[in-house]
């Protein structure tokens, strides 16, 4: 399909996902079996579809936002995504910190007070090697978080996710001391979206999450892989979602994991 009419389909799905938007109904109270299914920024191509498949599915979810590259020509908390954020938030999602550059962690240096060596993969410094003192890295997950703040209307988590679960016990330390717990994922919860799909097939995917996946698990998927030939959600997302209610599971936000809801309680 040519970049311009992908990009105008892209935008009518973005503004009728805006056009429908409205709270998801709440999951029932009582739910024996929770999983926690979260989404990482990227490329955005398949955040419309996967806005559709939530609302359709009735499942709340908790977004991680950076601002990274997008297929748009901006990033993915930009102005042009902000309605499409705002409207995530009217449904009842959660939002948390994916570092505002995509900020990986490459390794402790040892130095009295804590740096980091750093690796952002989105604006303008992508792809260069920094040091990072520990309040450098803490502005990253705060700049996130305002902006998500921002545009959503919703006051995201007092949590972060390091961009590919790169981190050190020293860097989360360092995170908790300025307000973020860090939250990683579940073994069987990586769903495997951002794999090399001559290697791993969507069916293969889809059959193994739905044997492996067991209650309490925190579920990661991405709004947008680039290097991924055969896109993961279009193929899998809703099955996926399907398969896991009729075993009995039911989502919730990361607002009501046991393991984090103190800290929440505690970081208003």
């Amino acid at each position: 399909m040519p970049g311009a009419e992908r990009l105008a389909l892209a935008g009518l799905a973005l503004v009728a996902g805006v056009a429908a938007a409205q709270p998801i109904p709440a999951a029932p109270a009582s739910c024996d079996k929770p999983l926690y299914l979260t989404f990482d920024t990227g490329h955005m191509g398949v955040a419309p579809l996967v806005a559709d498949v939530l609302k359709r599915q009735q499942v709340r979810v908790t977004f991680f936002g950076a601002a990274e590259k997008t297929l748009t020509d901006g990033d993915s908390l930009d102005n042009h995504w902000a309605p499409w954020w705002k409207a995530r938030a009217a449904e009842g999602h959660a939002f948390a910190s994916h570092t505002h550059s995509h900020a990986y962690w490459m390794g402790d240096e040892r130095t009295v007070e804590p740096r980091f060596r750093i690796r952002p993969s989105a604006g303008a410094f992508a792809g260069r090697t920094f040091t990072w003192s520990a309040a450098q890295y803490c502005e990253s997950i705060q700049q996130a978080s305002d902006r998500l703040a921002h545009i959503t209307g919703v006051k995201p988590l007092p949590l972060w996710r390091a961009p590919g679960g790169k981190t050190s016990p020293k860097l989360e330390q360092a995170a908790q001391a300025c307000g973020y717990r860090h939250v990683g994922w579940s073994p069987a919860g990586f769903l495997g979206d951002e794999l090399p799909s001559e290697k791993y097939p969507n069916d293969k995917l889809l059959a193994q999450a739905l044997e492996k996946i067991q209650p309490g698990d925190i579920l990661l998927a991405h709004l947008g892989i680039w290097s991924r030939k055969d896109p993961w959600a279009p193929a899998v997302l809703e099955p996926l979602l399907v398969g896991l209610k009729a075993q009995g599971f039911c989502f919730r936000t990361l607002r009501e994991h046991p393991d984090y809801r103190a800290w929440i309680a505690a970081h208003p």
